[in-house]
Protein backbone atom coordinates (compact mmCIF):
# COMPACT_ATOMS: atom_id res chain seq x y z
CA UNK A 1 0.00 0.00 0.00
CA UNK A 2 1.47 3.38 -1.06
CA UNK A 3 1.47 6.03 1.57
CA UNK A 4 1.63 9.82 0.77
CA UNK A 5 4.40 12.21 0.84
CA UNK A 6 5.59 13.78 3.97
CA UNK A 7 9.07 14.42 4.41
CA UNK A 8 9.42 14.91 7.59
CA UNK A 9 11.66 18.08 6.59
CA UNK A 10 7.88 19.96 6.00
CA UNK A 11 8.74 20.64 9.68
CA UNK A 12 10.87 23.39 8.80
CA UNK A 13 9.50 24.30 5.56
CA UNK A 14 5.71 24.93 6.71
CA UNK A 15 7.14 27.55 9.28
CA UNK A 16 9.40 28.97 6.99
CA UNK A 17 6.36 29.63 4.25
CA UNK A 18 4.58 31.06 6.62
CA UNK A 19 7.03 33.31 8.79
CA UNK A 20 10.01 33.64 6.69
CA UNK A 21 11.42 37.01 8.56
CA UNK A 22 10.98 35.34 12.08
CA UNK A 23 13.58 33.87 14.27
CA UNK A 24 14.53 30.88 13.97
CA UNK A 25 17.52 30.72 16.14
CA UNK A 26 19.69 32.93 18.20
CA UNK A 27 23.60 31.67 18.90
CA UNK A 28 25.59 34.27 20.69
CA UNK A 29 24.69 37.72 18.42
CA UNK A 30 23.69 35.99 15.42
CA UNK A 31 19.93 35.91 14.52
CA UNK A 32 19.08 33.49 12.04
CA UNK A 33 15.68 33.67 10.30
CA UNK A 34 13.37 31.14 9.11
CA UNK A 35 14.52 32.15 5.85
CA UNK A 36 18.24 32.32 6.38
CA UNK A 37 17.80 28.67 7.65
CA UNK A 38 15.65 27.02 4.64
CA UNK A 39 18.57 28.84 2.52
CA UNK A 40 21.06 27.30 4.11
CA UNK A 41 19.32 23.98 4.66
CA UNK A 42 18.93 24.20 0.51
CA UNK A 43 22.69 24.19 0.34
CA UNK A 44 23.37 21.23 2.07
CA UNK A 45 20.73 19.70 -0.27
CA UNK A 46 22.00 20.96 -3.65
CA UNK A 47 25.71 19.52 -2.24
CA UNK A 48 24.16 16.02 -1.72
CA UNK A 49 22.65 15.88 -4.51
CA UNK A 50 25.68 16.84 -6.50
CA UNK A 51 27.82 14.71 -4.97
CA UNK A 52 25.25 11.34 -5.54
CA UNK A 53 23.57 10.88 -2.56
CA UNK A 54 20.80 9.34 -3.44
CA UNK A 55 16.90 9.10 -1.61
CA UNK A 56 17.22 6.58 1.15
CA UNK A 57 21.16 7.04 1.40
CA UNK A 58 22.40 7.49 4.86
CA UNK A 59 24.32 10.94 5.70
CA UNK A 60 25.96 11.42 9.25
CA UNK A 61 25.93 14.38 11.37
CA UNK A 62 28.61 15.32 14.58
CA UNK A 63 27.72 18.49 15.65
CA UNK A 64 27.03 20.28 19.15
CA UNK A 65 24.23 22.59 19.65
CA UNK A 66 25.15 25.00 16.57
CA UNK A 67 23.16 26.28 13.66
CA UNK A 68 25.14 24.17 11.63
CA UNK A 69 23.08 21.12 13.34
CA UNK A 70 19.64 22.63 12.11
CA UNK A 71 20.71 23.42 8.36
CA UNK A 72 22.96 19.87 7.81
CA UNK A 73 19.80 17.98 9.53
CA UNK A 74 17.31 19.79 7.51
CA UNK A 75 19.29 19.68 4.16
CA UNK A 76 19.56 15.65 4.57
CA UNK A 77 16.10 15.21 5.13
CA UNK A 78 15.06 17.49 2.04
CA UNK A 79 17.51 15.56 -0.26
CA UNK A 80 15.35 12.75 0.49
CA UNK A 81 18.99 10.79 2.57
CA UNK A 82 18.30 9.59 6.25
CA UNK A 83 20.32 11.18 9.36
CA UNK A 84 22.62 9.85 10.96
CA UNK A 85 23.06 11.63 14.05
CA UNK A 86 26.33 10.85 16.23
CA UNK A 87 27.04 11.49 19.36
CA UNK A 88 30.42 13.89 19.59
CA UNK A 89 32.15 12.06 22.14
CA UNK A 90 32.68 9.30 20.51
CA UNK A 91 36.43 8.33 19.78
CA UNK A 92 37.83 7.61 16.42
CA UNK A 93 36.93 3.53 16.63
CA UNK A 94 33.24 3.91 17.39
CA UNK A 95 32.91 6.86 14.50
CA UNK A 96 33.93 4.04 11.74
CA UNK A 97 31.72 1.48 13.44
CA UNK A 98 28.80 4.03 13.34
CA UNK A 99 29.91 5.09 9.62
CA UNK A 100 29.80 1.54 9.14
CA UNK A 101 26.92 0.14 10.49
CA UNK A 102 24.93 2.51 9.20
CA UNK A 103 26.16 2.40 5.37
CA UNK A 104 26.45 6.02 5.45
CA UNK A 105 27.52 7.59 2.41
CA UNK A 106 28.40 10.82 3.59
CA UNK A 107 29.87 12.53 6.62
CA UNK A 108 29.71 15.79 8.14
CA UNK A 109 31.50 16.92 11.21
CA UNK A 110 32.22 19.91 12.96
CA UNK A 111 35.33 20.94 13.79
CA UNK A 112 35.63 20.89 17.54
CA UNK A 113 37.57 22.88 20.10
CA UNK A 114 41.46 21.71 21.73
CA UNK A 115 39.62 20.17 24.76
CA UNK A 116 37.22 18.45 22.03
CA UNK A 117 38.34 17.96 18.43
CA UNK A 118 35.57 16.54 16.97
CA UNK A 119 36.60 16.68 13.68
CA UNK A 120 39.76 15.13 13.78
CA UNK A 121 38.12 12.37 15.38
CA UNK A 122 35.73 11.99 13.08
CA UNK A 123 38.07 12.76 10.52
CA UNK A 124 40.05 9.69 11.64
CA UNK A 125 37.15 7.09 11.81
CA UNK A 126 36.43 8.34 8.21
CA UNK A 127 39.55 7.24 7.18
CA UNK A 128 39.00 3.81 8.61
CA UNK A 129 35.92 3.09 6.42
CA UNK A 130 35.31 2.28 3.02
CA UNK A 131 31.81 3.28 1.52
CA UNK A 132 31.97 6.52 3.72
CA UNK A 133 33.49 8.68 0.75
CA UNK A 134 32.04 11.96 1.38
CA UNK A 135 33.50 14.38 4.24
CA UNK A 136 32.86 17.82 5.12
CA UNK A 137 34.66 19.45 7.38
CA UNK A 138 32.17 22.59 9.33
CA UNK A 139 35.31 24.72 10.41
CA UNK A 140 35.07 26.55 13.66
CA UNK A 141 36.44 29.76 14.72
CA UNK A 142 40.05 30.78 14.60
CA UNK A 143 40.50 26.84 15.25
CA UNK A 144 43.56 25.74 12.87
CA UNK A 145 43.21 22.21 11.55
CA UNK A 146 45.23 19.45 13.09
CA UNK A 147 44.84 16.08 11.96
CA UNK A 148 46.74 14.62 8.99
CA UNK A 149 45.29 15.36 5.69
CA UNK A 150 42.97 17.95 4.33
CA UNK A 151 39.27 17.27 4.49
CA UNK A 152 36.60 19.34 1.99
CA UNK A 153 35.61 22.66 4.04
CA UNK A 154 32.17 22.78 4.49
CA UNK A 155 31.67 26.20 3.82
CA UNK A 156 33.97 26.36 0.56
CA UNK A 157 31.67 23.01 -0.59
CA UNK A 158 27.77 24.82 0.11
CA UNK A 159 28.98 28.69 -0.83
CA UNK A 160 28.37 27.75 -4.91
CA UNK A 161 25.27 25.95 -3.93
CA UNK A 162 22.03 27.21 -5.29
CA UNK A 163 19.90 28.73 -2.02
CA UNK A 164 16.96 27.23 -3.67
CA UNK A 165 15.70 22.85 -3.74
CA UNK A 166 12.87 20.88 -4.61
CA UNK A 167 12.48 18.77 -1.60
CA UNK A 168 12.92 15.18 -2.50
CA UNK A 169 9.04 13.53 -1.91
CA UNK A 170 9.63 10.46 0.43
CA UNK A 171 6.51 7.93 1.23
CA UNK A 172 5.71 8.43 4.97
CA UNK A 173 7.27 5.01 6.23
CA UNK A 174 10.65 5.73 4.41
CA UNK A 175 13.68 6.29 7.06
CA UNK A 176 14.23 9.54 7.76
CA UNK A 177 16.20 9.36 10.94
CA UNK A 178 18.54 7.00 12.14
CA UNK A 179 19.47 7.30 16.18
CA UNK A 180 22.13 4.81 18.17
CA UNK A 181 21.27 3.46 21.35
CA UNK A 182 23.30 4.17 23.94
CA UNK A 183 25.29 0.38 23.42
CA UNK A 184 24.47 -0.31 27.34
CA UNK A 185 24.63 -4.23 25.69
CA UNK A 186 26.68 -5.16 22.92
CA UNK A 187 27.32 -2.91 20.02
CA UNK A 188 24.71 0.07 19.82
CA UNK A 189 22.05 -0.89 17.71
CA UNK A 190 20.40 2.04 14.63
CA UNK A 191 16.70 2.93 15.42
CA UNK A 192 14.94 3.54 12.40
CA UNK A 193 12.42 6.39 12.72
CA UNK A 194 10.07 7.15 9.37
CA UNK A 195 9.12 10.26 8.37
CA UNK A 196 6.41 10.01 10.09
CA UNK A 197 7.38 9.09 12.95
CA UNK A 198 9.70 11.80 13.43
CA UNK A 199 6.56 14.66 11.93
CA UNK A 200 4.08 13.39 14.43
CA UNK A 201 6.21 12.95 17.30
CA UNK A 202 6.90 16.96 16.54
CA UNK A 203 3.73 18.09 16.45
CA UNK A 204 2.11 16.16 19.50
CA UNK A 205 3.36 19.18 20.84
CA UNK A 206 -0.44 20.98 19.67
CA UNK A 207 -1.71 18.50 22.69
CA UNK A 208 1.44 18.13 25.42
CA UNK A 209 2.05 22.04 25.65
CA UNK A 210 -0.80 23.74 23.81
CA UNK A 211 1.75 25.02 21.52
CA UNK A 212 0.95 27.38 18.81
CA UNK A 213 2.42 29.04 16.29
CA UNK A 214 0.47 32.49 16.99
CA UNK A 215 1.92 32.79 20.21
CA UNK A 216 4.98 31.03 19.45
CA UNK A 217 7.98 30.06 22.40
CA UNK A 218 11.16 30.63 22.76
CA UNK A 219 12.94 27.21 23.85
CA UNK A 220 16.44 27.69 25.81
CA UNK A 221 18.14 24.68 23.41
CA UNK A 222 20.67 22.77 26.57
CA UNK A 223 19.98 19.28 25.01
CA UNK A 224 22.11 18.10 22.82
CA UNK A 225 20.61 18.07 19.08
CA UNK A 226 22.12 14.35 18.32
CA UNK A 227 19.83 12.77 21.33
CA UNK A 228 16.38 12.40 20.77
CA UNK A 229 14.57 14.38 23.50
CA UNK A 230 16.66 17.51 22.66
CA UNK A 231 16.27 16.37 18.63
CA UNK A 232 12.59 16.47 18.87
CA UNK A 233 11.11 18.38 21.35
CA UNK A 234 13.64 21.17 21.11
CA UNK A 235 14.49 21.54 17.53
CA UNK A 236 11.66 19.41 15.81
CA UNK A 237 9.26 21.19 18.11
CA UNK A 238 9.96 24.94 17.86
CA UNK A 239 10.23 24.76 14.07
CA UNK A 240 6.76 23.51 14.08
CA UNK A 241 5.66 26.01 15.94
CA UNK A 242 7.36 29.06 14.65
CA UNK A 243 9.51 28.84 18.16
CA UNK A 244 12.67 30.67 18.77
CA UNK A 245 15.69 28.16 19.23
CA UNK A 246 18.66 29.77 21.52
CA UNK A 247 21.00 27.60 21.32
CA UNK A 248 23.79 26.77 23.85
CA UNK A 249 26.52 24.34 22.77
CA UNK A 250 27.00 22.49 26.25
CA UNK A 251 25.09 22.97 29.45
CA UNK A 252 26.30 25.72 31.87
CA UNK A 253 24.00 26.16 34.83
CA UNK A 254 24.58 30.15 35.22
CA UNK A 255 25.11 31.02 31.49
CA UNK A 256 22.26 29.28 30.70
CA UNK A 257 20.40 31.32 33.40
CA UNK A 258 21.64 34.06 32.29
CA UNK A 259 20.29 33.01 28.20
CA UNK A 260 17.03 32.69 30.00
CA UNK A 261 16.84 35.83 31.35
CA UNK A 262 18.65 37.83 28.25
CA UNK A 263 15.86 36.19 25.78
CA UNK A 264 13.02 36.25 27.59
CA UNK A 265 12.87 32.05 27.44
CA UNK A 266 9.58 30.56 27.56
CA UNK A 267 10.28 26.88 27.13
CA UNK A 268 12.61 24.70 28.96
CA UNK A 269 13.81 21.02 28.51
CA UNK A 270 16.30 19.37 30.09
CA UNK A 271 16.94 15.83 31.93
CA UNK A 272 17.16 15.57 35.91
CA UNK A 273 20.49 16.58 36.30
CA UNK A 274 20.05 19.46 34.82
CA UNK A 275 17.42 20.85 36.96
CA UNK A 276 19.22 19.93 39.57
CA UNK A 277 22.26 22.20 38.55
CA UNK A 278 19.52 25.28 38.13
CA UNK A 279 18.87 25.43 41.31
CA UNK A 280 22.15 24.59 42.89
CA UNK A 281 23.48 28.03 40.74
CA UNK A 282 20.68 30.47 42.03
CA UNK A 283 21.74 33.06 44.07
CA UNK A 284 21.20 36.60 44.71
CA UNK A 285 22.43 37.71 41.47
CA UNK A 286 18.99 35.92 39.68
CA UNK A 287 16.91 37.66 38.94
CA UNK A 288 14.21 34.88 39.48
CA UNK A 289 11.00 36.29 39.57
CA UNK A 290 11.95 37.62 35.75
CA UNK A 291 13.00 33.85 35.23
CA UNK A 292 9.55 32.88 36.54
CA UNK A 293 7.10 35.87 35.23
CA UNK A 294 8.81 34.25 31.26
CA UNK A 295 9.07 30.22 32.17
CA UNK A 296 5.63 28.97 30.17
CA UNK A 297 6.81 25.39 30.00
CA UNK A 298 9.37 23.20 31.96
CA UNK A 299 10.05 19.91 30.43
CA UNK A 300 11.88 16.46 32.25
CA UNK A 301 12.87 13.62 30.65
CA UNK A 302 15.39 10.86 30.30
CA UNK A 303 15.75 9.90 33.24
CA UNK A 304 13.44 9.34 36.78
CA UNK A 305 12.73 13.48 38.69
CA UNK A 306 13.18 13.14 41.56
CA UNK A 307 10.29 14.51 43.93
CA UNK A 308 12.38 16.91 46.03
CA UNK A 309 13.73 18.63 42.64
CA UNK A 310 10.11 18.72 41.76
CA UNK A 311 9.02 20.54 45.07
CA UNK A 312 12.04 22.99 44.80
CA UNK A 313 11.96 24.08 41.20
CA UNK A 314 8.28 25.29 41.57
CA UNK A 315 8.87 26.54 45.04
CA UNK A 316 11.58 28.82 43.19
CA UNK A 317 9.89 29.75 39.57
CA UNK A 318 5.97 28.93 40.00
CA UNK A 319 6.19 26.29 37.24
CA UNK A 320 5.37 22.44 37.55
CA UNK A 321 7.90 20.57 35.59
CA UNK A 322 5.62 18.18 32.94
CA UNK A 323 7.54 14.89 33.39
CA UNK A 324 7.69 12.54 30.08
CA UNK A 325 8.85 9.53 29.04
CA UNK A 326 10.09 8.20 25.44
CA UNK A 327 13.10 6.04 24.17
CA UNK A 328 14.93 6.75 20.70
CA UNK A 329 12.70 3.74 19.18
CA UNK A 330 9.77 5.80 20.02
CA UNK A 331 10.43 9.26 18.38
CA UNK A 332 11.44 9.30 21.33
CA UNK A 333 7.73 10.73 23.35
CA UNK A 334 5.65 8.05 24.38
CA UNK A 335 3.69 9.59 27.19
CA UNK A 336 3.51 13.18 29.11
CA UNK A 337 2.12 14.38 32.67
CA UNK A 338 -1.06 16.36 31.44
CA UNK A 339 -0.42 19.89 30.76
CA UNK A 340 -2.52 22.75 33.02
CA UNK A 341 -3.25 19.84 35.25
CA UNK A 342 -1.79 19.74 39.08
CA UNK A 343 0.91 17.35 39.29
CA UNK A 344 1.19 13.77 40.06
CA UNK A 345 4.55 13.71 41.43
CA UNK A 346 6.75 11.17 40.05
CA UNK A 347 4.65 10.12 37.52
CA UNK A 348 5.53 9.96 33.38
CA UNK A 349 1.88 10.61 32.89
CA UNK A 350 -0.27 9.16 30.48
CA UNK A 351 0.16 8.14 26.86
CA UNK A 352 0.13 11.07 24.97
CA UNK A 353 -2.85 11.11 22.12
CA UNK A 354 -2.17 8.52 19.56
CA UNK A 355 -0.24 6.19 21.22
CA UNK A 356 -0.84 3.47 23.42
CA UNK A 357 1.37 1.88 26.39
CA UNK A 358 0.85 -1.12 28.74
CA UNK A 359 2.93 -3.18 31.22
CA UNK A 360 3.89 -6.98 30.41
CA UNK A 361 5.80 -9.67 32.15
CA UNK A 362 8.86 -11.46 30.24
CA UNK A 363 6.17 -13.65 27.93
CA UNK A 364 4.69 -10.66 26.67
CA UNK A 365 1.68 -11.58 28.51
CA UNK A 366 -0.17 -8.65 29.93
CA UNK A 367 -0.18 -7.17 33.55
CA UNK A 368 -3.72 -7.17 34.95
CA UNK A 369 -3.47 -7.18 38.57
CA UNK A 370 -4.04 -4.32 40.52
CA UNK A 371 -2.79 -0.49 40.30
CA UNK A 372 0.63 -1.30 42.35
CA UNK A 373 1.56 -4.36 40.39
CA UNK A 374 4.43 -4.12 38.47
CA UNK A 375 5.20 -4.47 34.77
CA UNK A 376 7.84 -3.64 31.55
CA UNK A 377 6.58 -1.00 29.43
CA UNK A 378 4.97 -1.84 26.40
CA UNK A 379 4.02 0.88 23.75
CA UNK A 380 2.09 1.25 20.44
CA UNK A 381 1.49 3.88 17.55
CA UNK A 382 2.41 6.37 15.48
CA UNK A 383 6.16 6.90 17.32
CA UNK A 384 7.13 3.41 17.60
CA UNK A 385 10.12 2.77 15.16
CA UNK A 386 10.57 0.82 12.04
CA UNK A 387 13.40 -1.81 13.49
CA UNK A 388 16.73 -1.75 14.37
CA UNK A 389 18.35 -1.24 11.26
CA UNK A 390 19.96 -4.36 9.82
CA UNK A 391 19.41 -6.04 12.67
CA UNK A 392 15.75 -8.11 12.02
CA UNK A 393 16.33 -10.60 14.85
CA UNK A 394 16.77 -7.55 17.64
CA UNK A 395 14.06 -6.01 16.17
CA UNK A 396 11.93 -9.14 16.81
CA UNK A 397 12.48 -9.45 19.91
CA UNK A 398 11.92 -5.69 20.86
CA UNK A 399 8.43 -5.63 18.67
CA UNK A 400 5.67 -7.96 18.66
CA UNK A 401 2.44 -6.83 17.03
CA UNK A 402 3.13 -3.52 16.48
CA UNK A 403 4.19 -3.40 20.35
CA UNK A 404 7.65 -2.16 21.41
CA UNK A 405 9.35 -3.48 24.76
CA UNK A 406 10.80 -0.73 26.50
CA UNK A 407 13.49 -2.78 29.52
CA UNK A 408 11.63 -0.57 31.55
CA UNK A 409 9.83 -1.48 34.89
CA UNK A 410 6.40 0.30 35.84
CA UNK A 411 3.20 0.45 38.00
CA UNK A 412 0.32 1.90 36.98
CA UNK A 413 -2.21 3.71 39.05
CA UNK A 414 -6.14 3.81 38.99
CA UNK A 415 -6.46 6.59 36.44
CA UNK A 416 -4.02 5.69 33.61
CA UNK A 417 -1.26 7.44 35.26
CA UNK A 418 2.32 5.73 34.86
CA UNK A 419 5.23 5.47 37.29
CA UNK A 420 8.94 4.56 36.51
CA UNK A 421 10.06 1.85 39.02
CA UNK A 422 13.67 1.41 37.20
CA UNK A 423 14.90 -0.15 34.15
CA UNK A 424 14.90 -3.47 34.44
CA UNK A 425 18.71 -4.10 34.20
CA UNK A 426 18.68 -1.74 37.14
CA UNK A 427 16.99 -3.54 39.61
CA UNK A 428 19.12 -5.05 42.10
CA UNK A 429 18.56 -8.68 43.91
CA UNK A 430 19.45 -8.65 47.57
CA UNK A 431 18.77 -11.93 49.16
CA UNK A 432 16.08 -12.99 46.54
CA UNK A 433 13.77 -9.23 47.14
CA UNK A 434 13.75 -7.06 44.28
CA UNK A 435 15.16 -3.90 45.24
CA UNK A 436 14.55 -0.41 42.58
CA UNK A 437 17.03 1.96 42.92
CA UNK A 438 14.91 4.62 42.30
CA UNK A 439 12.68 4.41 45.60
CA UNK A 440 15.88 4.22 47.52
CA UNK A 441 16.83 7.49 45.72
CA UNK A 442 13.98 9.31 46.10
CA UNK A 443 13.82 8.71 50.32
CA UNK A 444 17.94 9.51 50.03
CA UNK A 445 17.21 12.78 48.74
CA UNK A 446 15.46 13.82 51.48
CA UNK A 447 18.23 13.47 53.59
CA UNK A 448 19.60 17.47 54.17
CA UNK A 449 22.78 16.51 53.24
CA UNK A 450 22.06 14.41 49.91
CA UNK A 451 22.48 17.07 47.12
CA UNK A 452 22.81 14.46 44.31
CA UNK A 453 22.59 10.30 44.51
CA UNK A 454 23.16 7.13 42.67
CA UNK A 455 22.41 3.55 43.98
CA UNK A 456 23.63 0.78 42.44
CA UNK A 457 23.69 -3.01 43.53
CA UNK A 458 27.47 -4.56 43.98
CA UNK A 459 28.65 -7.98 44.30
CA UNK A 460 27.90 -9.52 47.55
CA UNK A 461 28.90 -13.06 48.77
CA UNK A 462 25.73 -14.26 50.85
CA UNK A 463 23.14 -12.01 49.45
CA UNK A 464 24.35 -11.68 45.52
CA UNK A 465 24.28 -8.30 45.38
CA UNK A 466 24.44 -5.40 48.39
CA UNK A 467 22.86 -2.13 47.78
CA UNK A 468 25.14 0.67 47.68
CA UNK A 469 24.45 4.54 47.38
CA UNK A 470 27.13 6.94 45.97
CA UNK A 471 26.40 10.43 47.11
CA UNK A 472 27.23 13.83 46.56
CA UNK A 473 27.19 16.27 49.61
CA UNK A 474 26.09 19.38 49.66
CA UNK A 475 28.82 21.77 50.68
CA UNK A 476 29.28 22.03 54.27
CA UNK A 477 27.15 19.38 55.76
CA UNK A 478 29.16 17.49 58.60
CA UNK A 479 27.11 14.20 57.90
CA UNK A 480 28.98 11.01 58.15
CA UNK A 481 28.61 7.95 55.49
CA UNK A 482 28.04 6.16 58.14
CA UNK A 483 24.88 8.46 59.73
CA UNK A 484 23.52 8.47 56.45
CA UNK A 485 23.23 4.30 56.37
CA UNK A 486 21.38 4.99 59.82
CA UNK A 487 18.84 7.19 59.10
CA UNK A 488 18.05 5.29 55.44
CA UNK A 489 17.88 2.06 57.84
CA UNK A 490 15.33 3.84 59.94
CA UNK A 491 13.00 4.53 56.91
CA UNK A 492 13.59 1.79 54.37
CA UNK A 493 12.89 -1.70 54.76
CA UNK A 494 15.35 -4.20 55.92
CA UNK A 495 16.73 -5.53 52.76
CA UNK A 496 16.44 -2.15 51.13
CA UNK A 497 18.40 0.34 52.70
CA UNK A 498 22.46 1.13 51.36
CA UNK A 499 24.85 -0.84 53.81
CA UNK A 500 27.55 0.97 51.73
CA UNK A 501 27.51 4.37 51.12
CA UNK A 502 30.12 6.58 49.37
CA UNK A 503 30.88 10.12 49.27
CA UNK A 504 32.16 11.54 46.11
CA UNK A 505 32.82 14.84 44.18
CA UNK A 506 30.78 14.22 41.36
CA UNK A 507 28.99 11.36 39.04
CA UNK A 508 29.89 10.47 36.02
CA UNK A 509 27.29 11.29 33.55
CA UNK A 510 26.79 11.13 30.14
CA UNK A 511 26.72 13.61 27.14
CA UNK A 512 23.08 13.94 27.76
CA UNK A 513 23.32 14.42 31.69
CA UNK A 514 22.28 10.73 32.74
CA UNK A 515 24.24 9.21 35.75
CA UNK A 516 26.42 6.53 34.46
CA UNK A 517 25.73 3.85 36.59
CA UNK A 518 27.75 1.00 35.10
CA UNK A 519 30.82 3.37 35.63
CA UNK A 520 30.13 3.54 39.66
CA UNK A 521 30.06 -0.07 40.33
Amino acid sequence: MHHPSRNASRLLTDSVSLYPERTAIVFGDDLITYGALDAAANRVANLLVSRGIRPGDKVALSCPNLPHFSSVYFGILKAGAAVVPLNVLLKAREVAYHLDDSDAKAYFAFEGTAELPIGRTAWEGFQATENCTEFFLIEGVGVPWAGDGTPQSYAAAVAGQPVTFRTVERDEDDTAVVLYTSGTTGHPKGAELRHRNVYDNARAGTDLFASDPKHSDTYLCVLPLFHAFGQTVIQNGAFTFGGTIVMQPRFEARSALRLMLTHDVTFFAGVPTMYWALLAALDETVDVAALAANLRVAVAGGSALPAEIHRQFEDRFGVTILEGYGLSETSPVASFSRFGQAPRVGSIGVPIPGVEMKLIRDDWSEVTGGPDEIGEIAIKGHNVMKGYYKRPEATAEAIREDWFRSGDLARKDGDGFYYIVDRSKDMIIRGGFNVYPREIEEVLMEHPAVSLVAVIGVPHDSHGEEIKAVVVKKAGNATTEAELAAWAKERLAAYKYPRVVEFVDALPMTSTGKILKRDLA
